[in-house]
């Protein structure tokens, strides 16, 4: 671990250095590179650095201990000891957590697709108090939610919804949300009274930049037509919706929520991106025998990962084992503690896999 930690503190200081320099003060793009690698190892060359001064109070501390004859002296080395050497503690399991690989797309945008699976109009009802638990989440904390496609019931339920979700560090907190979410209720249009079980599937996506993802023209069919709403009703007068498909995969995305055919197709693009981009990931991973993917976060959409049973105040989250109440809080966007469980959990797997622990 050392060794890391010594080549991250030269390059830190590198940088430092570079970054001072006219012909890479002069290269706005470079300057930005170069700051934000500098940024990103601050945090963890500042611990390395206390835990270098920890490690010199100690050795202080231990001369005084071995070689001065004074006993008041000696007590009060030995209390000193005590403390730095509790901290040095602290100090070291900081490191090995910030040590942890870290997901490269951590600090992306997210694509939300959530559509009703199991339970009819009850289930359309759940997907739409899933939006707008993640719409709550995401206000929260200063992120920004652009619906880019809509399908919903006539009930106010939603078939479908796709959503950009932006800001800081967004697909690091909303990936654990991928899954099936079922709710255990008594629906409002049941006259007997009886719970009733349904589903909604989550899934999140980190946005893929122009970069990631080269989408050819060839391999591409546009169709546009003209918007409606549910019923079948015209909400556009113009061929503004878009619907893309990709010819070898055969993933389609349609968008109709702007009223620009020029904005529904930048949306439908970008959708279509992270999909492919989130199908390359997969495939990686699955290469990669699993060896490096959280037991927490699986990958497989089909898996149940949360159960919210209204009649019992309780949200349940199979992966990690825990159970919080107060549900109606948990509707209104807090759901901020169980998603850091399970962070914390991918962090203590990635100290024993790295092992550094």
């Amino acid at each position: 671990m050392i060794d890391r930690l010594d080549a991250m503190e030269r390059r830190y200081e590198e940088l430092g250095r570079l970054m001072g320099e006219p012909q890479v003060f002069d290269d706005l793009a470079l300057l930005q590179r170069y700051a934000r690698e500098h940024s990103e190892l601050q945090a963890t060359v500042t611990i390395y650095w206390q835990l270098k001064d920890t490690n010199a109070g100690i050795a202080d501390a231990e001369s005084v201990l071995n070689d001065n004859p004074d006993d008041e002296m000696r007590d009060l080395a030995r209390e000193t000891l005590r403390e730095l050497r509790d901290r040095r503690e602290e100090q070291l399991a900081a490191l090995r957590s910030a040590l942890v690989p870290k997901d490269p797309n951590e600090d992306k945008n997210a694509i939300v697709e959530i559509r009703a699976a199991a339970g009819g109009d009850e289930a359309a009802l759940f997907a739409r108090e899933l939006f707008r638990m993640y719409a709550l989440f995401a206000e929260q904390r200063g992120w920004t939610v652009e619906t880019i496609d809509l399908n919903e019931t006539g009930i106010g339920g939603i078939k479908e919804v796709i959503a950009e979700v932006a800001g800081a560090g967004v697909y690091g907190k909303l990936k654990w949300e991928s899954g099936v979410h079922r709710v255990q209720r008594v629906p409002a249009t049941e006259s007997q009274g009886r719970i009733h079980t349904s589903t909604a599937t989550v899934i999140v996506m980190p946005e893929a930049e122009d970069v990631d993802v080269e989408l050819r023209s060839e391999d591409l069919r546009i169709d546009v037509y003209r918007s409606s709403g549910h019923g079948g009703q015209g909400v556009n007068t113009t061929d503004s919706a878009v619907r893309i498909t990709h010819l070898p995969t055969g993933i389609v995305v349609t968008c109709q929520n702007e009223r620009s055919q020029l904005k529904n197709k930048a949306s439908a693009m970008s959708v279509l991106r992270s999909r492919l981009y989130d199908l390359e990931e997969q495939r990686r991973a699955r290469e990669q025998g699993d060896a490096r993917r959280s037991q927490v976060q699986t990958g497989d959409r089909s898996e149940k990962i949360r159960t919210y049973n209204f009649p019992q105040d309780r949200v349940t989250d199979h992966r990690i084992g825990a159970s919080v109440h107060n549900l109606p809080s948990i509707m209104n966007g807090n759901v901020g503690p169980l998603i850091e469980q399970l962070a914390m959990r991918e962090r203590a797997e990635g100290l024993e896999s790295d092992g550094a622990a």
